[in-house]
């Protein structure tokens, strides 16, 4: 039977950078293609500038979070696509008609 060795670190629980990189990428991925296809079917329904201007300030931001994510700022990118989703859905509800 052997000993664990005291000096060598014990592994950390949860995700690994890379995993966690890849799953911020694919979030920000599918938030980007859902995005998109809001921003047709309200095109669809009324045309507004304010529209293209919301949805399309939020795609931008699910574009900067995906190379964040690349980079290896996985935590500024998970508040940054939350934040974004947040002010975009508020935005939604209380400026477009």
């Amino acid at each position: 039977m052997t000993t664990p060795d005291p000096t060598t670190p014990a592994p950390r629980p949860g995700l690994s950078p890379r995993r966690a990189r890849h799953l911020r990428i694919a979030a920000a991925s599918v938030l980007l293609v859902a995005l998109a296809v809001v921003l047709v079917l309200r095109l669809a329904s009324r045309t507004s500038v304010l529209v293209v201007g919301v949805y399309g300030l939020a795609m931008i931001l699910c574009g900067v979070v995906i190379e964040l994510s690349r980079n290896g700022r996985t935590r500024l990118g998970t508040w940054l696509l939350a934040a974004g989703l947040v002010a975009a859905l508020a935005a939604d509800w209380l400026l477009l008609p």
